[in-house]
């Protein structure tokens, strides 16, 4: 690895830290702002600022040397290190505020996470995706699909019950089952069909506890991209050689053609050749003779039949976008949070957290796969650091909220006594997690 690709991860880590932070710190600014409580500092980052900027109302916006987190520190906030604010006439310090407001004020960093997913959720459906389509090739023998008799050459449209239009949602559904015992529900049908084939595949304990489960492997499932036609360009030399959306090329020239890159491979290197085709339409064999057309590529020529493969496209205007991307936010919360319970009962192993250096190098291979997945990594990393900040642990924002809580029912604040040993737990706990990750992070390196 050369010395620029070894800075693309750092340089990756602090890019989506300091978006992911200054968006939930904003969170808590903007409430905070609206409550009427002095606020003294918006720090990205902590340790000295190195660069820092002080606004009429006397907020100072800062940027730390360690961009490893952030806070926003309100006058007599006592939960923060550092210096309290001076307090000016007409001040309204944070424990003079009402317990509501300072629920809100906990809330509104998580909820400033939860936004950011929304919005690029909502930006990427309306500026919309081509993915390739779930479809599964046949299954690894004695496995649990085969057993199950999952046809083979279908594509995936849900999983229990949840449509799927791409491998990772199919992924994503398979993650939500990690530790179970039952039936998962696998819905197919042949591309092109309307008959769906619902199949149960039954699991006990599924990869309870395991590291880093093969999802797919383990039920013997093989993702695939057949030869399936999804298009056909008019007057083109597929329409006229008989070519339809959804035949299935399973020959040319009498030599199998096992998926769709050796079938384009195959019309590249004949133009202006007759190709004697086989295909599957609706389950039945059908000959064709098609000649790709001929097209200039650099020096050479190159054949062209005038066809598109089988993918989904995911698009929606920007009302209909909306719903979807909240729905979509939505779902994969629920997915963080079934498997947050799932590692604390021990049904899938904490090996499976990440930590910073994880962060970084997914950061930047995805950077690297282009802006769309970098941004759309951001925003399931968003939902992630929402997710574990409304956790009840004292020192992050769902144990201020716990405290509260208590207080408001109770009538009275919690102690300062129990505050504290809360303080303590919160912190025990929040430095075992880091060992953990950062154990996770370099077993995976080594």
């Amino acid at each position: 690895m050369s010395p620029m690709e070894f800075l693309q991860y750092p340089l990756a880590l602090i890019v989506t830290l300091g978006v992911l932070v200054t968006f939930h710190e904003l969170g808590h600014y903007l409430v905070a702002r609206r409550s009427g409580v002095r606020v003294v500092r918006f720090s990205v980052g902590f340790g000295r600022p190195v660069w820092s900027w002080t606004d009429r109302h006397g907020t100072e916006f800062a940027v730390g040397y360690i961009p490893l987190g952030g806070y926003v520190r309100m006058l007599d906030d006592q939960e923060v290190a550092g210096e309290a604010g001076d307090a000016r006439p007409g001040d309204v310090s944070y424990r003079e505020l009402s317990v509501w407001w300072r629920i809100a004020i906990a809330f509104g960093g998580p909820l400033a996470n939860f936004i950011l997913a929304i919005f690029v959720y909502w930006f990427l459906f309306v500026l919309g995706s081509t993915s390739i389509a779930p479809i599964m090739g046949e299954h690894t023998e004695g496995s649990i699909a085969a057993s199950a008799g999952v046809p083979a050459n279908h594509e995936i449209v849900a999983v229990d019950g949840t449509p799927t239009r791409t491998w990772q949602q199919v992924t994503m559904g398979l993650a939500a089952r990690l530790g179970d015992s039952g039936d998962i529900v696998l819905s197919s049908r042949r591309p092109g069909s309307e008959r769906t084939v619902d199949s149960t595949l039954p699991v006990a304990s599924w990869h309870s506890g395991e590291d880093e489960p093969d999802l797919l492997g383990s039920l013997g499932i093989v993702p695939i991209m057949p030869a399936v036609v999804g298009q056909v360009l008019p007057g083109g030399a597929g329409e006229r050689g008989g070519l339809r959306q959804w035949d299935r090329v399973t020959s040319a020239n009498g030599a199998p053609v096992d998926n769709w890159v050796q079938w384009v491979e195959i019309v590249r290197d004949a133009p202006g050749q007759p190709l004697a085709l086989e295909v599957d339409r609706d389950g039945t064999p059908v000959l064709l003779r098609v000649t790709p057309e001929v097209r200039s590529e650099g020096d050479g020529e190159i054949g062209y039949v005038g066809i598109g493969s089988h993918a989904n496209e995911i698009r929606y205007g920007p009302l209909d976008a909306m719903p979807r991307s909240v729905a979509e936010t939505w779902d994969k919360t629920l997915l963080t949070l079934g498997l947050l319970k799932k590692m604390i009962t021990g049904d899938v192993s904490v090996k499976n957290l990440s930590g910073p250096i994880t962060i970084a190098k997914v950061a930047a291979d995805s950077a690297r796969s282009g802006w769309r997945f970098f941004i759309s990594v951001l925003a399931l990393l968003s939902i992630s650091l929402g997710v574990l900040n409304l956790l009840p642990i004292p020192i992050l924002d769902g144990g201020h909220i716990l405290f509260c809580s208590v207080e408001a029912v109770m009538g009275k604040p919690v102690s300062e006594r129990v505050q504290l040993l809360g303080t303590q737990v919160g912190l025990a706990a929040v430095a075992g997690l880091m060992i953990i990750v950062i154990y996770n992070d370099i077993a995976r390196l080594l």
